[in-house]
Protein backbone atom coordinates (compact mmCIF):
# COMPACT_ATOMS: atom_id res chain seq x y z
CA UNK A 1 0.00 0.00 0.00
CA UNK A 2 2.85 2.40 0.82
CA UNK A 3 4.22 2.23 -2.71
CA UNK A 4 0.83 2.98 -4.26
CA UNK A 5 0.06 5.84 -1.84
CA UNK A 6 3.43 7.44 -2.57
CA UNK A 7 3.10 7.04 -6.35
CA UNK A 8 -0.48 8.31 -6.25
CA UNK A 9 0.63 11.46 -4.41
CA UNK A 10 3.35 12.04 -7.02
CA UNK A 11 0.90 11.40 -9.87
CA UNK A 12 -1.62 13.84 -8.42
CA UNK A 13 1.13 16.43 -8.06
CA UNK A 14 2.18 15.85 -11.69
CA UNK A 15 -1.42 16.19 -12.89
CA UNK A 16 -1.70 19.53 -11.09
CA UNK A 17 1.66 20.74 -12.46
CA UNK A 18 0.99 19.52 -16.02
CA UNK A 19 -2.80 19.43 -16.60
CA UNK A 20 -2.33 17.96 -20.06
CA UNK A 21 -0.19 15.06 -18.88
CA UNK A 22 -1.26 11.50 -19.64
CA UNK A 23 -0.69 9.36 -16.53
CA UNK A 24 -1.18 5.62 -16.23
CA UNK A 25 -0.62 3.04 -13.48
CA UNK A 26 0.18 -0.64 -13.85
CA UNK A 27 -1.25 -2.50 -10.85
CA UNK A 28 -2.14 -5.92 -9.57
CA UNK A 29 -5.87 -6.46 -9.87
CA UNK A 30 -5.69 -8.21 -6.49
CA UNK A 31 -4.57 -5.02 -4.74
CA UNK A 32 -7.38 -3.55 -2.59
CA UNK A 33 -6.85 -0.08 -4.06
CA UNK A 34 -6.79 -1.14 -7.74
CA UNK A 35 -10.48 -0.56 -8.42
CA UNK A 36 -10.41 2.92 -6.83
CA UNK A 37 -7.44 4.36 -8.73
CA UNK A 38 -8.35 7.85 -9.98
CA UNK A 39 -5.99 7.39 -12.94
CA UNK A 40 -6.26 4.95 -15.84
CA UNK A 41 -4.73 1.65 -14.75
CA UNK A 42 -3.68 -1.53 -16.50
CA UNK A 43 -4.55 -4.40 -14.17
CA UNK A 44 -2.40 -7.52 -14.16
CA UNK A 45 -2.96 -10.86 -12.44
CA UNK A 46 -0.45 -10.03 -9.70
CA UNK A 47 2.41 -7.61 -9.04
CA UNK A 48 3.76 -6.07 -12.29
CA UNK A 49 7.20 -7.26 -11.16
CA UNK A 50 6.14 -10.78 -12.20
CA UNK A 51 4.74 -9.82 -15.60
CA UNK A 52 7.60 -8.33 -17.59
CA UNK A 53 6.13 -9.21 -20.98
CA UNK A 54 2.86 -7.40 -20.19
CA UNK A 55 4.63 -4.38 -18.71
CA UNK A 56 6.93 -4.09 -21.72
CA UNK A 57 4.01 -4.42 -24.13
CA UNK A 58 2.14 -1.62 -22.33
CA UNK A 59 5.21 0.63 -22.49
CA UNK A 60 5.80 -0.18 -26.17
CA UNK A 61 2.22 0.72 -27.04
CA UNK A 62 2.01 3.80 -24.84
CA UNK A 63 5.58 5.13 -25.22
CA UNK A 64 5.83 7.16 -21.99
CA UNK A 65 8.31 10.00 -21.44
CA UNK A 66 8.98 8.98 -17.82
CA UNK A 67 8.55 5.59 -16.15
CA UNK A 68 8.60 5.37 -12.36
CA UNK A 69 9.29 1.98 -10.77
CA UNK A 70 8.30 2.24 -7.12
CA UNK A 71 10.21 -0.33 -5.06
CA UNK A 72 9.61 -2.93 -7.79
CA UNK A 73 10.67 -3.87 -11.30
CA UNK A 74 12.86 -6.20 -13.31
CA UNK A 75 16.01 -5.54 -15.31
CA UNK A 76 14.15 -6.34 -18.53
CA UNK A 77 11.48 -3.76 -17.70
CA UNK A 78 14.01 -1.01 -16.92
CA UNK A 79 15.99 -1.82 -20.07
CA UNK A 80 12.85 -1.75 -22.22
CA UNK A 81 11.87 1.66 -20.84
CA UNK A 82 15.35 3.02 -21.60
CA UNK A 83 15.30 1.59 -25.13
CA UNK A 84 12.02 3.43 -25.75
CA UNK A 85 13.77 6.67 -24.89
CA UNK A 86 11.88 7.09 -21.61
CA UNK A 87 13.62 8.54 -18.58
CA UNK A 88 13.73 5.90 -15.85
CA UNK A 89 13.09 6.62 -12.17
CA UNK A 90 13.50 3.99 -9.47
CA UNK A 91 12.20 4.48 -5.92
CA UNK A 92 13.76 2.32 -3.21
CA UNK A 93 11.97 1.99 0.12
CA UNK A 94 14.00 -0.82 1.66
CA UNK A 95 17.68 -1.68 1.91
CA UNK A 96 17.35 -4.67 -0.44
CA UNK A 97 15.84 -2.53 -3.20
CA UNK A 98 18.39 0.21 -2.58
CA UNK A 99 21.19 -2.32 -3.02
CA UNK A 100 19.63 -3.47 -6.30
CA UNK A 101 19.48 0.11 -7.55
CA UNK A 102 23.20 0.54 -6.76
CA UNK A 103 24.25 -2.42 -8.88
CA UNK A 104 26.31 -1.10 -11.77
CA UNK A 105 24.01 -2.76 -14.30
CA UNK A 106 20.98 -0.95 -12.88
CA UNK A 107 22.76 2.36 -12.40
CA UNK A 108 23.36 2.42 -16.17
CA UNK A 109 19.61 2.05 -16.73
CA UNK A 110 18.33 4.50 -14.12
CA UNK A 111 18.27 8.27 -14.60
CA UNK A 112 16.98 9.09 -11.10
CA UNK A 113 17.13 7.04 -7.89
CA UNK A 114 14.74 8.33 -5.26
CA UNK A 115 15.20 7.00 -1.73
CA UNK A 116 11.75 6.92 -0.16
CA UNK A 117 12.69 8.03 3.36
CA UNK A 118 14.69 10.89 4.88
CA UNK A 119 18.42 10.47 5.33
CA UNK A 120 18.18 9.94 9.09
CA UNK A 121 15.94 6.90 8.44
CA UNK A 122 17.44 5.48 5.24
CA UNK A 123 21.05 6.30 6.05
CA UNK A 124 23.62 8.43 4.26
CA UNK A 125 25.17 7.25 1.02
CA UNK A 126 27.79 4.68 1.85
CA UNK A 127 31.39 4.75 0.65
CA UNK A 128 30.82 2.17 -2.10
CA UNK A 129 27.62 3.90 -3.22
CA UNK A 130 29.46 7.22 -3.53
CA UNK A 131 32.33 5.51 -5.38
CA UNK A 132 29.95 3.96 -7.92
CA UNK A 133 28.23 7.30 -8.49
CA UNK A 134 31.58 8.98 -9.17
CA UNK A 135 32.57 6.12 -11.47
CA UNK A 136 29.43 6.24 -13.64
CA UNK A 137 28.28 9.80 -13.11
CA UNK A 138 24.71 8.55 -12.75
CA UNK A 139 21.98 8.29 -11.61
CA UNK A 140 20.94 11.38 -9.68
CA UNK A 141 20.11 10.33 -6.10
CA UNK A 142 17.52 12.16 -4.01
CA UNK A 143 15.81 11.58 -0.67
CA UNK A 144 12.05 12.04 -0.90
CA UNK A 145 11.74 12.53 2.88
CA UNK A 146 7.94 12.27 3.15
CA UNK A 147 5.05 12.46 0.70
CA UNK A 148 2.28 14.51 2.26
CA UNK A 149 -0.51 15.42 -0.12
CA UNK A 150 -2.20 18.74 0.57
CA UNK A 151 -5.98 18.96 0.44
CA UNK A 152 -7.54 21.10 -2.27
CA UNK A 153 -11.01 22.27 -1.31
CA UNK A 154 -11.73 19.26 0.94
CA UNK A 155 -14.49 19.59 3.53
CA UNK A 156 -13.40 20.24 7.10
CA UNK A 157 -13.25 16.75 8.57
CA UNK A 158 -12.91 18.18 12.07
CA UNK A 159 -16.57 19.22 12.23
CA UNK A 160 -18.00 17.70 15.39
CA UNK A 161 -14.55 16.98 16.83
CA UNK A 162 -13.19 19.01 19.72
CA UNK A 163 -10.12 21.19 19.29
CA UNK A 164 -7.93 18.84 21.32
CA UNK A 165 -8.09 15.35 19.87
CA UNK A 166 -5.81 12.36 19.64
CA UNK A 167 -5.54 10.82 16.18
CA UNK A 168 -4.99 7.08 15.72
CA UNK A 169 -3.81 5.78 12.34
CA UNK A 170 -2.90 2.07 12.26
CA UNK A 171 -2.33 2.24 8.50
CA UNK A 172 -1.61 -0.94 6.61
CA UNK A 173 -3.82 -0.82 3.52
CA UNK A 174 -2.73 -4.42 3.12
CA UNK A 175 -2.05 -6.88 5.93
CA UNK A 176 1.30 -7.53 7.53
CA UNK A 177 2.11 -11.21 8.19
CA UNK A 178 2.96 -10.78 11.86
CA UNK A 179 0.45 -8.08 12.70
CA UNK A 180 -2.84 -9.15 11.16
CA UNK A 181 -4.68 -8.00 14.26
CA UNK A 182 -2.99 -4.59 14.43
CA UNK A 183 -6.15 -2.67 13.51
CA UNK A 184 -8.14 -4.46 16.19
CA UNK A 185 -5.47 -3.68 18.79
CA UNK A 186 -5.52 -0.01 17.78
CA UNK A 187 -9.32 -0.08 18.13
CA UNK A 188 -9.04 -1.55 21.63
CA UNK A 189 -6.63 1.24 22.52
CA UNK A 190 -9.08 3.81 21.09
CA UNK A 191 -11.79 2.44 23.37
CA UNK A 192 -9.44 2.66 26.34
CA UNK A 193 -8.44 6.24 25.57
CA UNK A 194 -12.05 7.31 25.09
CA UNK A 195 -12.97 5.66 28.39
CA UNK A 196 -10.50 7.87 30.29
CA UNK A 197 -11.81 11.04 28.66
CA UNK A 198 -9.45 11.53 25.70
CA UNK A 199 -11.25 12.62 22.53
CA UNK A 200 -9.95 10.04 20.06
CA UNK A 201 -10.31 9.97 16.27
CA UNK A 202 -9.62 6.65 14.56
CA UNK A 203 -8.80 6.56 10.84
CA UNK A 204 -8.46 3.24 9.09
CA UNK A 205 -10.02 0.28 7.39
CA UNK A 206 -11.88 -1.93 9.87
CA UNK A 207 -12.01 -5.67 9.25
CA UNK A 208 -14.92 -7.98 9.80
CA UNK A 209 -13.36 -9.30 13.00
CA UNK A 210 -14.09 -6.02 14.72
CA UNK A 211 -17.37 -5.03 16.30
CA UNK A 212 -16.79 -1.54 14.93
CA UNK A 213 -18.00 -0.65 11.46
CA UNK A 214 -16.88 2.22 9.28
CA UNK A 215 -18.80 5.45 9.57
CA UNK A 216 -20.74 6.49 6.51
CA UNK A 217 -19.43 9.45 4.54
CA UNK A 218 -20.28 12.76 6.14
CA UNK A 219 -20.58 11.35 9.68
CA UNK A 220 -17.19 12.45 10.94
CA UNK A 221 -18.68 13.78 14.15
CA UNK A 222 -20.70 10.67 14.96
CA UNK A 223 -19.54 8.30 17.71
CA UNK A 224 -18.05 5.14 16.30
CA UNK A 225 -20.43 2.21 16.10
CA UNK A 226 -19.51 -0.45 18.61
CA UNK A 227 -18.39 2.06 21.28
CA UNK A 228 -20.48 2.77 24.33
CA UNK A 229 -23.15 5.47 24.07
CA UNK A 230 -21.58 8.86 24.72
CA UNK A 231 -18.13 7.56 23.78
CA UNK A 232 -15.50 10.17 23.04
CA UNK A 233 -14.18 8.07 20.15
CA UNK A 234 -14.85 8.86 16.50
CA UNK A 235 -14.33 6.48 13.58
CA UNK A 236 -13.79 7.92 10.11
CA UNK A 237 -12.87 4.81 8.12
CA UNK A 238 -10.24 5.05 5.40
CA UNK A 239 -9.51 8.53 4.04
CA UNK A 240 -7.67 9.96 1.05
CA UNK A 241 -4.13 10.98 1.94
CA UNK A 242 -4.83 14.71 1.62
CA UNK A 243 -7.74 14.52 4.07
CA UNK A 244 -5.70 12.45 6.51
CA UNK A 245 -2.96 15.08 6.39
CA UNK A 246 -5.48 17.78 7.35
CA UNK A 247 -6.56 15.75 10.36
CA UNK A 248 -2.91 15.25 11.32
CA UNK A 249 -2.28 18.98 11.26
CA UNK A 250 -5.15 19.53 13.70
CA UNK A 251 -4.31 16.75 16.16
CA UNK A 252 -2.64 17.28 19.52
CA UNK A 253 -1.10 13.80 19.55
CA UNK A 254 -0.87 11.08 16.88
CA UNK A 255 -0.54 7.33 17.41
CA UNK A 256 0.64 5.75 14.17
CA UNK A 257 2.36 2.72 12.71
CA UNK A 258 6.09 2.93 12.14
CA UNK A 259 5.90 3.34 8.38
CA UNK A 260 5.19 6.33 6.19
CA UNK A 261 2.36 7.42 8.48
CA UNK A 262 4.82 8.15 11.29
CA UNK A 263 6.95 10.32 9.01
CA UNK A 264 3.85 12.18 7.85
CA UNK A 265 2.96 12.92 11.48
CA UNK A 266 6.50 14.19 12.14
CA UNK A 267 6.40 16.30 8.96
CA UNK A 268 3.23 17.92 10.32
CA UNK A 269 5.21 18.90 13.43
CA UNK A 270 3.16 16.74 15.78
CA UNK A 271 4.00 14.75 18.88
CA UNK A 272 3.80 11.07 17.93
CA UNK A 273 3.57 7.63 19.49
CA UNK A 274 4.95 5.02 17.09
CA UNK A 275 3.79 1.40 17.11
CA UNK A 276 5.51 -1.22 14.91
CA UNK A 277 3.11 -3.35 12.88
CA UNK A 278 5.67 -4.79 10.44
CA UNK A 279 9.17 -6.17 10.81
CA UNK A 280 10.99 -3.28 9.15
CA UNK A 281 9.33 -0.62 11.31
CA UNK A 282 11.09 -1.21 14.64
CA UNK A 283 14.43 0.14 13.41
CA UNK A 284 12.74 3.17 11.87
CA UNK A 285 11.00 3.90 15.16
CA UNK A 286 14.26 3.60 17.10
CA UNK A 287 15.84 6.29 14.91
CA UNK A 288 12.90 8.62 15.49
CA UNK A 289 13.01 8.01 19.24
CA UNK A 290 16.77 8.66 19.24
CA UNK A 291 16.13 12.05 17.62
CA UNK A 292 13.47 12.84 20.19
CA UNK A 293 10.66 13.22 17.66
CA UNK A 294 8.56 10.21 18.69
CA UNK A 295 7.82 7.91 21.61
CA UNK A 296 7.72 4.15 21.05
CA UNK A 297 4.94 1.83 22.18
CA UNK A 298 4.47 -1.91 21.67
CA UNK A 299 1.54 -3.34 19.71
CA UNK A 300 -0.49 -3.89 22.88
CA UNK A 301 -3.63 -1.91 23.69
CA UNK A 302 -2.98 -1.43 27.42
CA UNK A 303 0.57 -0.22 26.85
CA UNK A 304 -0.53 2.11 24.06
CA UNK A 305 -3.18 3.66 26.31
CA UNK A 306 -0.78 4.07 29.25
CA UNK A 307 1.95 5.73 27.17
CA UNK A 308 -0.48 7.97 25.29
CA UNK A 309 -2.31 9.13 28.43
CA UNK A 310 0.96 10.01 30.17
CA UNK A 311 1.95 12.10 27.13
CA UNK A 312 -1.50 13.65 26.78
CA UNK A 313 -1.35 14.95 30.34
CA UNK A 314 2.19 16.33 30.01
CA UNK A 315 1.87 19.47 27.92
CA UNK A 316 5.53 20.40 28.19
CA UNK A 317 6.63 17.02 26.86
CA UNK A 318 4.10 17.16 24.04
CA UNK A 319 5.34 20.60 23.02
CA UNK A 320 8.97 19.46 23.12
CA UNK A 321 8.24 16.46 20.87
CA UNK A 322 6.29 18.63 18.43
CA UNK A 323 9.00 21.28 18.39
CA UNK A 324 11.75 18.81 17.58
CA UNK A 325 9.57 17.22 14.86
CA UNK A 326 8.96 20.58 13.22
CA UNK A 327 12.66 21.48 13.49
CA UNK A 328 13.62 18.50 11.31
CA UNK A 329 12.16 20.40 8.36
CA UNK A 330 11.36 17.30 6.33
CA UNK A 331 11.00 18.04 2.63
CA UNK A 332 7.78 17.45 0.71
CA UNK A 333 8.61 14.40 -1.38
CA UNK A 334 6.06 15.37 -4.02
CA UNK A 335 7.86 18.67 -4.59
CA UNK A 336 11.22 16.85 -4.76
CA UNK A 337 9.80 14.45 -7.35
CA UNK A 338 8.21 17.19 -9.46
CA UNK A 339 11.42 19.21 -9.59
CA UNK A 340 13.32 16.11 -10.67
CA UNK A 341 10.78 15.26 -13.37
CA UNK A 342 10.84 18.84 -14.65
CA UNK A 343 14.61 18.54 -15.09
CA UNK A 344 14.26 15.15 -16.81
CA UNK A 345 11.72 16.47 -19.29
CA UNK A 346 13.93 19.48 -20.06
CA UNK A 347 17.10 17.45 -20.61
Amino acid sequence: MGEYARSLAIAQGAAARWPGASIQFILSREAPYAAQSPFPAALLASSPTFHSAAVIEIMNNWRPDIVIFDNAGRTAQLRAAQMLGARVVYISARRRQRNKAFRLSWMRLIDEHWIAYPEFIAGKLQLMERFKLRLLGRPAVRYLDVTLTRARGSPDLRVGILDDYLLMVPGGGTGHPRAGDAVEIFLQAARGLAAVGVDTVFVGRVGTQSAVTEAAPGTAGAPASGFAAGSRARLLGSLPQAELAELMRGARLIIANGGSTLLQAIACGKASVAVPIAGDQAGRIRRCVHLGVAVAAPLAADAMVKIAVELWRDGARLDALAGRAAALGLADGVDVALRAMTALLAS
